[in-house]
């Protein structure tokens, strides 16, 4: 890591929140004591507990965007129109950046100017433990040039990840019909299509405190949803139909896969008019990553 200290004005900081006031405050204020300094732009998805009064009232140096209806992921693309810095860290309002990562994450991408993102190594609070998914990119089955500082990735976790602004604007940021729940699928596609790389870089860290709020059974509907709509979206025909098989025969059977089902199908005319598949280089990455992601234990809520 590196040994120098103080402010940094490479990296904004950029948080989405929607009804978890007393988490975001601690992230924020963890957020605050960073030597780094970073600008921070809260986007509040039109919560209802008072979030945005405590925002403007505790951190009145911090940016912060109402939208005034619940955006979802979208209201990161929101966030990033303000930015104007090289690069922008996002954060969900239960993780937040180890200090001096921010700056490390920027010394990374600064030298290599074809690398879009860099992901970090990411801690389960309260116990300090790994996340399931970090095994999942610290042995990417993905190949890349030598000048990447770690593993070559297909995807990122926006919540662990710093992206080039440049990057993520020029990809379009995150896809409005996604909405939220693994939305970053597709923006990374998005990205390698246009010949971004993404990588790991296990030197940094974040840590995450799993919101109380959390609705498990709802992210497991979105996640089956967008992964289905992804399919959709960018794999040829071949490989779509086989993947949507494979869910069919694995996912829960259960209320919430049915939900899912039903509102990707609902989706399937705005999807099909929106495709767009991928070229077979990348499509080959897109399916050695399925293949390695079968038998990860972070996988599971989708077959």
């Amino acid at each position: 890591m590196t040994t120098r200290t103080g402010p940094d004005d490479r990296t904004t900081v950029v948080v989405i929140t929607h009804n978890r006031r007393e988490e975001l405050l601690r992230t924020l204020g963890l957020l605050r004591r960073l030597p780094e300094r970073p600008p921070v732009i809260v986007t509040d998805n039109a919560s209802t507990d008072g979030t945005a009064e405590a925002v403007a009232r505790d951190f009145p140096e911090m940016t912060l965007l109402r939208p005034g209806r619940n955006l979802g992921a979208i209201g990161r693309n929101l966030a990033v129109q303000r930015v104007r810095t090289p690069y922008v860290a996002f954060c969900d309002d239960d993780t937040w950046w180890a200090p001096g990562c921010l700056r490390r994450a920027a010394d990374l991408l600064d030298p290599r100017p074809r690398l879009a993102a860099v992901t970090a190594r990411i801690l389960v609070e309260p116990g300090g433990t790994e996340d399931p998914v970090v095994p999942e990119l610290r042995d990417s089955p993905l190949t890349g040039p030598d000048w990447l500082p770690g593993p070559a990735l297909g995807s990122f976790l926006a919540a662990a990840t710093v992206l080039r602004t440049e990057a993520f604007r020029a990809a379009g940021g995150f896809h409005p019909g996604l909405w939220l729940g693994g939305e970053e699928e597709l923006l990374a596609c998005d990205l390698q299509r246009q010949g971004w790389w993404l990588a790991y870089a296990g030197e940094l860290t974040v840590h995450h405190h799993a919101s109380r709020l959390r609705d498990s059974t709802a992210r497991r509907v979105l996640g089956l949803r967008n992964t289905l709509w992804f399919t959709w979206l960018r794999r040829p025909l071949g490989p779509a139909l086989r993947r949507t098989g494979h869910l069919i025969r694995t996912v829960p059977r259960d209320a919430a896969s049915a939900r899912a089902f039903a509102h990707a199908t609902a989706g399937l005319p705005w999807v099909l008019r929106q495709r767009d598949p991928v070229p077979p280089d990348l499509e080959r990455r897109i399916a050695t990553l399925e293949r390695a992601r079968r038998d990860s234990p972070a996988r599971r809520y989708v077959g």
